[in-house]
């Protein structure tokens, strides 16, 4: 299949999956998502395959186990191109629009560590707080971080680099609403293009905080 967009019926599903997130409605509409859906992401995949990799689309099927929200299904498509454990490239279609960005999503204790030694390091942190303002400086591009309240414990609050110290993930993302870059291959330059600009924040993140060597929790 030729990627050329993702029909305007990904708009509808989505829409009405978010009013009836029931396992009736998907098994009744379990060919869009297949057809109008997965298979477009599948081809936009298969487009930027020999620059960034294999990537892997996530199941559709939410986990309710330790979830109040008890909704089986998720409300967009989404595929993760993955450099490190919680990190990588990362593209998402709904009835919002579609979105492309990267980054370190989930960090464990020794990767969270190993970011705050890089980033106090003056050297390192510097560079990583150009990667940051170089990032976000792009028209559209935001990068997002869970943040602590305060310094962690262990560091000094008044350190010249405590906004880099007190991050616990690091991410960029652009969007675009529904219309012709969802709907036409605008959507492949879209994507490459989000992830071209990324990539020197992401290749910063696999050197120097990298996969986790801890035990992979349950």
């Amino acid at each position: 299949m030729t990627f050329s967009g993702w029909p305007e019926s990904l708009v509808t599903f989505y829409s009405e999956l978010e009013v009836n997130n029931t396992k009736a409605f998907w098994e009744a509409n379990r060919h869009v998502y297949d057809e109008e859906v997965r298979a477009p992401m599948e081809a936009l995949l298969a487009e930027l395959e020999d620059e960034f990799g294999t990537a892997k689309i996530f199941r559709p099927h939410r986990d309710v186990r330790f979830s109040k929200d008890k909704t089986p299904y998720k409300t967009q498509v989404a595929a993760a191109f993955h450099t490190a454990d919680g990190g990588g490239f990362y593209v998402r279609a709904s009835a919002d629009g579609l979105g492309a960005g990267g980054g370190y999503y989930q960090l464990a204790r020794d990767q969270l560590e190993r970011l705050r030694h890089a980033a106090a390091d003056e050297a390192t942190g510097e560079e990583l707080a150009e990667l940051i303002r170089a990032t976000a400086g792009r028209t559209g591009v935001e990068v997002h971080s869970e943040m602590l309240r305060t310094a962690p414990r262990g560091w000094d609050r008044d350190h010249p680099r405590i906004d880099l110290l007190r991050r616990k993930n690091l991410t960029w993302m652009r969007e675009a609403e529904p219309g012709p870059t969802v709907h036409t291959r605008r959507a492949v330059r879209f994507v490459r293009d989000t992830f071209r600009h990324g990539a020197p924040l992401l290749a910063w993140l696999d050197r120097h905080v990298g996969a986790s060597t801890e035990p992979r929790r349950r």
